[in-house]
C-alpha cells in the first residue's frame, strides 16, 4: 500500500483543484445532511409523533432544545396557514438542499477531471522519461511485451481502481465521518452498538483484501507475459509461418490467456464481496438500533424524533460506506499495478551525470583506453566478465577494426565508449578528459552509431533522417546522396515524405540500412560507430551500403565491428578480441603474418565462400 500512497505526491500539482474538490464534497456533506435532520422535527410535528412545547425556547446548542424550537415554529406555522402549506414550504426547502447537494457533488467531480487525467499523464510521462535513460543492462533481464504492460494495463488499473476512487476516498469518509459525529451527538447509547459490529467487518475485509493483493500481483504478472507472447507473435510472424507453428503459438497464447482469465474471475469475486458484505453488516446494524432504539424510547430515553432521524442518518451512511469499502479493495488491487510501475520509476540510473559536467566541444586528439573491466555483475565472477583489463589507444582520423567471435566484447567495447553501460574499473579519456567529466548529451552529439539491426521508426523518410536534429532539405538531401539513398527515395510516391511504416518494414534491408547511414551523415559526428552495418545484408546491398560508407567515414574517427573481414582489410588498426581480452592488435598484413586467431578467422571466411 506504501507505492499507492506515493502515487498521491503527484498531486502536488494539483493543489488547486484538489482544495476545491475537497471544499465542495464538504458543501455536499452537509447540504445533505442538513436536508436529512430537518425531516426530524417536521414528520415529529405533523404526524402527532410528540407534541411541542407550549412556549418557544431560546436557541442553543442542545439536541433537545433545537428540537423543541423547530418543532414548536412548525407546529405554530401549520395551525396559522395549514399543514398542506406548511408540508409544500418545507418541501420546498428539502428540495432546494437536494439541489445544492447535486451541485455541490457535480462540482467536486468537475474539479476532480483534471486530477485524474493529469496524475495519470504525469506517470505515463515519467515511465517513458525513465525509460529512455536507464541503462542498455536494466532491459537485458526484461521483456518488452511486460514494459508495455506497465505503462498500459498498470496505468489504467491505477487509474480505474485509486485515481477514480479520489471522489469516493474524499467525499464518502466525509460523509461517514459527518454523519456519525451527528448520530454521536444525537444518541451516544445507539453509536455504542453500531461499534460493536464495525470490528468483525474490518476483519473480514482486511482478510479478502490481502488475498485481492496477493492475486493482483500474479494477474499483472501474467497480462505482462501475455502481451510478451503477442510482442513476439507480431515481430515473427514470417518464422512462425514458415515453420508451420501456428497451432503451437496459439495453442502458447491460449493457455497464458486462460490463466490469465482465471485469475481476474477471482480477483473480482472477490472484490465484488465488497458491497453485499457491508449491506450484509449495515442491515444488521441497523436492525439492531431499531430494536434498541424502540426499548429506549419505550423507557423514554431518548424522544421518538431522535430515533427516526437516527434510522434515517444511518440509512443514508450505508452507502458511502460500501463506497469507502470498495475503495479499499480497489486500493489492494491496484497495490500490485503499483509495484510494478514503481520497480521502473526506483531502478538505478547506472549511467549518473555529474552536477558540474563540462560540455563536449570536440574530439580534437586520441580516445585512450585504461586499464577498462566491465561486468554485468556488482562482484566479479568469472564467468560474469565482458571485458577485462582493455588498453587501447585511438587517435583522430584513424579507422579501428573490432573483430572476434560472439560474446568476446566487441559491442560492449563501444557501448562504454558511448556510456549506454558505465566502466566498471579503469576509464575512458577523450583528449585527456574522462568521459565521465562530459555532459552525456554533448558526450553522444560528437558520436554517430550505424548499428547491424536498421532502427527506423514509423514516420517519413524525413523525419527518420532528421531523427533530433532541425535541418533543411538540402542538407537531408546531400546526406542522402552521400549514403547511396537519394535516387531509390525520389521513386519513392512521395519522396523524402513517404511514410515507411512500422520498423521500415516497407523498404528492402539495404534500403533501411542507407537511411541510418544517411541519419548518421546528418548529425556529422567526430566518432562514428559501425556494429556489422552490413553484416545482414545481400551481395547487391551489401556493396551500396560498403560504398556510402566508404564516403562517410573519410576525415572521420571510425570503430568498426566487422563480421566480414574482406570489408575492414584497409584498416588502420585491426583489434582482434577474445573472452573480454585484446589478444592481437595490428594491420592486416601483419595480423595474418602471426598465423593467431585473426588468421584463423580469415581461413574459416575463406572456405566458407
Amino acid at each position: 500500500m506504501k507505492k499507492i500512497f506515493r502515487i498521491f505526491h503527484y498531486l502536488k500539482g494539483y493543489k488547486k483543484e484538489v482544495i476545491l474538490n475537497i471544499v465542495f464534497n464538504l458543501l455536499y456533506v452537509f447540504a445533505s445532511l442538513f436536508s436529512f435532520v430537518m425531516v426530524i422535527p417536521f414528520v415529529s410535528v405533523l404526524f402527532g409523533i410528540i407534541k411541542p412545547p407550549e412556549f418557544c425556547p431560546e436557541l442553543s446548542f442542545n439536541k433537545d432544545i433545537i428540537i423543541d424550537y423547530f418543532s414548536w415554529h412548525l407546529n405554530n406555522y401549520s395551525q396559522i396557514y395549514g399543514v398542506f402549506q406548511c408540508l409544500a414550504i418545507i418541501s420546498i426547502v428539502y428540495i432546494f438542499f437536494a439541489f445544492l447537494s447535486a451541485l455541490f457533488r457535480y462540482l467536486g467531480m468537475y474539479f476532480l477531471a483534471p486530477i485524474r487525467n493529469g496524475v495519470i499523464k504525469d506517470l505515463r510521462n515519467d515511465i517513458y522519461h525513465k525509460i529512455t535513460i536507464l541503462p542498455l543492462s536494466f532491459f537485458s533481464n526484461q521483456k518488452k511485451g511486460d514494459l508495455i504492460s506497465r505503462m498500459t494495463s498498470d496505468l489504467l488499473d491505477i487509474e480505474i481502481s485509486v485515481i477514480s476512487s479520489l471522489q469516493m476516498m474524499i467525499k464518502d469518509p466525509l460523509m461517514v465521518i459527518v454523519f456519525l459525529i451527528t448520530l454521536t451527538i444525537a444518541s451516544p447509547k445507539l453509536v455504542v452498538f453500531i461499534a460493536l459490529i464495525m470490528p468483525l467487518v474490518g476483519f473480514l475485509i482486511r482478510k479478502i483484501g490481502k488475498s485481492l493483493n496477493r492475486n493482483s500481483v500474479k494477474g499483472q504478472k501474467q497480462i505482462g507475459a501475455l502481451l510478451s507472447t503477442a510482442e513476439e507473435t507480431l515481430g515473427a510472424t514470417r518464422v512462425i509461418d514458415s515453420y508451420n507453428a501456428e497451432a503451437i503459438i496459439k495453442t502458447k497464447f491460449q493457455q497464458q490467456n486462460n490463466i490469465y482469465s482465471k485469475l481476474m474471475t477471482k480477483i473480482l469475486r472477490r472484490k465484488e464481496l465488497a458491497i453485499p458484505l457491508t449491506e450484509i453488516f449495515g442491515i444488521l446494524a441497523l436492525v439492531v438500533i431499531v430494536i434498541f432504539g424502540g426499548l429506549m424510547v419505550i423507557k423514554g430515553e431518548i424522544h421518538p424524533s431522535i430515533l427516526i432521524g437516527f434510522v434515517l442518518l444511518f440509512a443514508r451512511i450505508i452507502a458511502p460506506m460500501q463506497s469507502v469499502t470498495n475503495a479499499y479493495y480497489n486500493f489492494k488491487k491496484a497495490s500490485a499495478a503499483a509495484e510494478r510501475i514503481y520497480d521502473i520509476l526506483d531502478a538505478k540510473e547506472k549511467i549518473i551525470e555529474k552536477p558540474d559536467a563540462i560540455q563536449m566541444e570536440g574530439f580534437k586528439e586520441k580516445i585512450e583506453y585504461q586499464g577498462v573491466s566491465f561486468s554485468y555483475m556488482e562482484e566479479k565472477e568469472e564467468a560474469n566478465i565482458i571485458l577485462d583489463n582493455i588498453n587501447l589507444t585511438i587517435h583522430k582520423g584513424e579507422t579501428i577494426a573490432i573483430v572476434g567471435k560472439s560474446g568476446s566484447g566487441k559491442s560492449t567495447l563501444l557501448d562504454l565508449l558511448s556510456r549506454f553501460q558505465e566502466v566498471g574499473r579503469g576509464d575512458i579519456l577523450i583528449d585527456g578528459t574522462s568521459i565521465k567529466d562530459f555532459n552525456i548529451n554533448s558526450l553522444r552529439k560528437q558520436i554517430g552509431i550505424v548499428t547491424q539491426e536498421s532502427i527506423l521508426f514509423n514516420d517519413t523518410i524525413f523525419g527518420n533522417i532528421a531523427f533530433g536534429q532541425e535541418v533543411q532539405e538540402e542538407e537531408m538531401e546531400e546526406a542522402a546522396k552521400i549514403a547511396n539513398a537519394h535516387e531509390f527515395i525520389i521513386k519513392l510516391p512521395k519522396g523524402y515524405y513517404t511514410n515507411i511504416g512500422d520498423r521500415g518494414l516497407s523498404l528492402s534491408g539495404g534500403e533501411r540500412q542507407r537511411i541510418c547511414i544517411a541519419r548518421a551523415v546528418l548529425k556529422n559526428p567526430s566518432i562514428l560507430i559501425l556494429d556489422e552495418a552490413t553484416s545482414s545484408l545481400d551481395t547487391q546491398s551489401e556493396r551500396l551500403v560498403q560504398e556510402s560508407l566508404e564516403k562517410v567515414t573519410k576525415g572521420r574517427t571510425t570503430l568498426v565491428i566487422a563480421h566480414r573481414l574482406s570489408t575492414i582489410i584497409n584498416a588502420d588498426k585491426i583489434i582482434v578480441m577474445d573472452k573480454g581480452k585484446i589478444v592481437e592488435e595490428g594491420n592486416h598484413q601483419s595480423l595474418l603474418s602471426q598465423n593467431g586467431i585473426y588468421s584463423k578467422l580469415i581461413e574459416l571466411q575463406t572456405l566458407s565462400l
